[in-house]
């Protein structure tokens, strides 16, 4: 049985991703093999998914952070074809309206939590306000810094509330980074995705590297640890992320209604 635990960050550990491997082919697993095993857990997967949405009692938040270019969009994609899109919500937190920036900054991440029977899934999460404002230097360390308690407390309430929060930071090495910004710039079906504001971003490498190492130590809790996923090769992001997905299924163990 795999450990689904080998990637979690304990609560209280220091955590400092440039110790942290990056690369999935250090994991004495063959590619062909960690593909095979993918698609049977997806298999399964597509099967507990209807019966968490007919059951209607849990609610399952996946977040999922990474640097600019980790994959967030290739884990959607490909963990959750397959599914009912009646019961998976995604959600894209961008740059906050006028009208976000009006109310407090979980305001609008409290909307988009999943409801009972649902998925919900995090393209970006309420951790944008403590890393791109505190890189950016967008609001004062005196405004983001207590929103590491406030973030604890916030996802304290909804796994009391019967939420089960799965946080994944998708952890790629600079080099990869580069190497995946160049292919956006030459593939046209890419192209839209790269902008210059990923070059200047990318500049700040060991800046928010910083940020994301203070994040994952403040706010990986024994209600809703984080799990830092080796993401520099797609096939053991998608496996190691569907191994803690499929295993939360199966202690979940959602069943169909009986009949009337």
């Amino acid at each position: 049985m795999p450990n689904t635990n080998e990637h979690r960050i304990e609560p209280g550990s220091i955590v400092k991703l440039a110790r942290i491997d990056t690369d999935g082919k250090e994991r004495e697993l063959a590619k062909a093999d960690a593909e095979a095993e993918f698609k049977r857990l997806r298999d399964e997967f597509i099967e507990w998914q209807p019966r968490f949405y007919a059951e209607g009692k849990r609610k399952l938040l996946i977040v999922l952070q990474a640097m600019d270019a980790g994959g967030k969009d290739g884990t959607i994609r490909d963990i959750f074809r397959g599914t009912n899109p009646q019961g998976i919500t995604v959600t894209s937190f961008k740059t906050p309206s006028a009208d976000e920036l009006s109310r407090d900054f979980l305001w609008r991440i409290h909307r988009a939590v999943p409801p009972k029977g649902m998925i919900g899934v995090f393209n970006r999460s309420h951790f944008e306000d403590v890393l791109v404002v505190r890189v950016d230097k967008i609001v004062p360390e005196s405004v983001w810094r207590p929103r590491f308690d406030l973030i604890n407390d916030f996802e304290k309430l909804l796994t009391s509330t019967g939420t089960t929060i799965l946080k994944f930071y998708l952890h790629i090495s600079q080099k990869e980074q580069q190497k995946r910004f160049q292919e956006r710039q030459k593939d046209p079906a890419k192209q839209w995705k790269f902008s210059a504001d990923d070059l200047a971003k990318s500049k700040k490498w060991d800046e928010y590297r910083a940020a994301y190492d203070e994040m994952l130590e403040k706010c990986s809790t024994d209600h809703a640890p984080w799990h830092v996923i080796p993401a520099d090769q797609n096939w053991y992001r998608n496996l190691a992320i569907l191994r803690i997905i499929s295993a939360t299924c199966k202690t979940l163990n959602p069943q169909y209604p009986s009949g009337s």
